[in-house]
């Protein structure tokens, strides 16, 4: 029996560990949040309106031949928090009710495609066109295009993004 309960424990802990592993808990930036999109999609400026119809599903196609592929940070990461706050005006059981909603209505093919760090965010979006996504503004990688949003860029003065 004792056995047992050390096998679980043991267990336990490498699922832990594992969790960890995934979704380090690195220090907290607070820099911008940059919504970022392969460099052959056609937009470079969107205001707070357009970027919430683009995550919300609502835009599908950038132009008639290049589908709006979403990319979006698994829970835990800061950017899904300030992303979930302000383009979405959802919590995160709101924002996948939302999208079960949205596949089971067929108003969707699946959900946002999830990301599980900034590396694999900037590889995606360099690889896949149309794509678009997000994350801290000092870690995206050179060659993608960071969207203006009203008019502004990461670190300016009045950034929604933050």
């Amino acid at each position: 029996m004792k056995k047992r309960w050390t096998a679980s424990l043991f267990v336990v802990l490498l699922l832990g560990g594992l969790v960890t592993a995934c979704f380090g808990q690195a220090p907290k930036s607070t820099a911008d949040i940059a919504v970022v999109v392969n460099p052959d999609t056609p937009v470079t400026d969107m205001n707070l309106a357009e970027v919430r119809k683009v995550f919300l599903g609502e835009r599908q196609y950038w132009s008639s031949k290049m589908p709006v592929i979403l990319l979006v940070r698994a829970p835990i990461a800061r950017e899904r928090d300030v992303v979930l706050r302000k383009i979405y005006q959802m919590s995160e059981s709101q924002f996948k009710q939302f999208w079960v909603a949205k596949i089971f209505r067929s108003e969707a093919v699946s959900a946002p495609k999830i990301v599980y760090s900034s590396d694999m965010t900037n590889q995606l979006l360099l690889a896949v066109p149309g794509s678009i996504g997000f994350m801290d503004a000092k870690t995206v990688a050179p060659g993608l295009k960071i969207v203006k949003i009203e008019g502004r860029s990461p670190g300016e003065a009045g950034y929604p993004l933050r």
